[in-house]
């Protein structure tokens, strides 16, 4: 039988930019987990991309060996998380892995909407809380009050709260007494069938998929002939490798019940190890698998485009290394008259869209070009077809719509009070229906709202964060589907169509929308040697036009004199050479046009 009592299975949670990371590098350092020489700043965030930004976008795992006060040596296991809303799903199977978590909130900032999201999945996975105050040294730190707030949403009493500098290290320790006392070991039956939850994986060139597991039942064996299972999938695999995280991959013979490691399992579709499916043995199977599981779908999607029609290969073969490690990352081939052959991609949310974006270009040297983001649209036709509609150029005639449905989401808004009339303004002018507002703290308040997820993806954090001066935080999660009077508005250039500018949006916004997308396409077009005008279309109405005008050559800079017939006949002749000019042309249209759509901002 196997002892769990020494073993602590625990996450940090925190909204982002709060100290997590930070934290996490002073227990690896007090625990000496990794060499002083060897350590470096968020020694988890294995990309730059993560330090650059200062967010967990991979979770990792990594155990640590602390002796305790008691006299006993503890095996911590800690389960780092990702910190943004748009890896909700892979923060609650992280949390589901763990017994414990450390809430950390920073005592300038407060509580905030990540962490109270955050903390709300861990309550509900059963975990015990361990708060703390964190940058408790900073000069605008207000710790009491900041810990009278964590009282008001957890209970207990502020005294209890632990208060320390991540940065510095100061009481770092006692965070790690914290967990060994008030977290509970694992429990599981060792004698039960295997049965091991999978909360993140990653794709080793040799190993195929490994697997980052918790093992609640059983154990796992470095046997080759030892076939597991994957429940949901049914995808069944031999163990190349069975080993912890110290932080780097350490094989070894045996994972216990309560243990957190890896298995190696010589898969080559990250998709077929998904995030919170079950492991289990093939000759002794467990019956039920642990609960959560579902496939993250994506809720954005976006077109992306090489710039040089020579590097879609390499773009392809990109995307294809991406999804290696990304499974929640789909695309597939499409071709646009405007930007020739790319790929429609889905994504998790916008900040996952930026990220990978930033990956390909990074990484694999490519020059892209992202077309707006859109989000899935439920079509009812008339004939009684149901269509899901990710891509505006795919919407059906108008004349064959029965109703159009759009994703709505659940909107939490934390902010200062003093920043009520300026968000309500807002979500207001983003067709949000107001639900209900609480003071929470002095002079803190939440506000909750249902807001259509089109209109949180195009620039509604950066107005939420200069509206409030940077004070406020959002989260939000899926609610439901809305019939909404929707039509598509098609830009058209030279009178020609231009897909992958055209939108869905409300019938209300469309005039606004489109005079705004007119007016910033006329800045950016460069000017031809003929007139091109600019309109915005809904169905076959036109709703917005702008002209770029024509660049103008002085034909008559040679007539120094002379009869005006001459001068009338050089400009016929110019005339009638802009005419066929305007027949055969093309317009180019800059990498600016298609992020103009982006920026529309306040315009719209």
């Amino acid at each position: 039988m196997t002892d769990t009592s020494l073993i602590r299975n625990f996450c940090i949670i925190a909204h982002i930019d709060h100290g997590k990371s930070t934290l996490a590098d002073r227990l690896l350092e007090a625990t000496a987990t990794i060499d002083a020489r060897n350590m470096v700043a968020q020694a988890l965030d294995s990309m730059d991309l993560e330090r650059e930004r200062g967010v967990t976008i991979k979770a990792s795992a990594v155990r640590m060996r602390y002796p305790a006060k008691d006299g006993l040596i503890y095996s911590l296991n800690l389960i780092d998380t990702p910190g943004h809303v748009d890896f909700t799903y892979e923060v609650s199977r992280a949390l589901a892995a763990c017994e414990g978590a450390i809430l950390v909130v920073d005592a300038s900032q407060g509580v905030e909407a990540q962490t109270l999201a955050n903390l709300y999945l861990a309550v509900e996975a059963g975990l015990e809380i361990v708060p703390v105050l964190n940058k408790i040294d900073l000069p605008a730190a207000r710790p009491d009050e900041v810990a009278d707030e964590v009282v008001a949403i957890l209970g207990g009493k502020a005294e209890d709260i632990l208060r320390i500098s991540a940065k510095s290290g100061l009481n770092v320790e006692a965070v790690l007494e914290a967990v060994v006392r008030h977290v509970p070991p694992p429990a599981g039956d060792p004698a039960a069938p295997l049965r091991a939850v999978v909360f993140d994986s990653h794709y080793d060139v040799y190993k195929g998929v490994v697997a980052h597991v918790r093992v609640f039942d059983g154990a796992v064996n470095a046997i080759r002939d030892e076939r597991l299972r994957l429940m949901a999938t049914e995808v069944t695999f031999e163990p190349l490798e069975v080993g912890t995280f110290t932080p780097r991959m350490t094989p070894v013979d045996r994972l216990n019940t309560g243990a957190v490691g890896y298995i190696a399992t010589g898969l080559k579709d990250v998709r077929q190890a998904q995030v919170g499916d079950t492991i289990t043995h093939v000759a002794r199977p467990a019956t039920t698998a642990l609960p959560g599981y579902h496939v993250a779908k994506p809720m954005v999607f976006a077109g992306l485009y090489p710039t040089d029609s020579e590097d879609y290969i390499g773009l392809r073969d990109a995307l294809d290394k991406l999804r290696l490690n990304d499974a929640a990352l789909v695309s597939e081939p499409e071709s646009s008259a405007a930007l020739g052959l790319g790929f429609r991609c889905g994504f998790l949310g916008l900040f996952h869209m930026e990220i990978v974006q930033e990956r390909l270009e990074r990484e694999y040297n490519l020059d892209l070009l992202a077309t707006a983001p859109s989000v899935i649209y439920e079509v009812l036709k008339r004939d009684g077809e149901h269509l899901f509609i990710d891509n505006p150029a795919d919407l059906p005639d108008p004349s064959h719509i029965e109703a159009i449905y759009e994703p709505w989401m659940h909107l939490t808004v934390w902010s200062p009070d003093a920043y009520i009339g300026p968000i309500m303004e807002l979500v207001t002018k983003r067709r949000g229906d107001f639900e209900k507002m609480e003071f929470v703290a002095e002079g803190r308040v939440m506000m909750t709202y249902h807001i259509p997820l089109s209109e949180l993806i195009v620039e509604f954090y950066d107005q939420l964060k200069s509206r409030t001066r940077g004070y406020a935080s959002m989260d939000y999660q899926f609610d439901n589907y809305r019939a909404g009077d929707l039509v598509r508005l098609d830009i058209l250039i030279n009178d020609e169509p231009v897909d992958a500018l055209s939108l869905i949006l409300h019938r209300d916004k469309a005039h606004t929308v489109g005079s705004a997308l007119a007016r910033k396409l006329k800045e950016v077009i460069p000017r031809q040697m003929f007139k091109v005008p600019i309109q915005a279309a809904t169905g076959g109405r036109i709703v917005a036009r702008q002209t770029v005008n024509a660049m103008r050559k002085d034909v008559l800079a040679k007539c120094y004199g002379g009869d005006v017939t001459r001068k009338r006949k050089l400009l016929e002749k110019q005339k009638e050479g802009k005419k066929r000019m305007k027949r055969i042309g093309a317009v180019e249209l800059p990498q600016e046009a298609f992020m103009a759509v982006l920026k529309l901002g306040e315009d719209s």
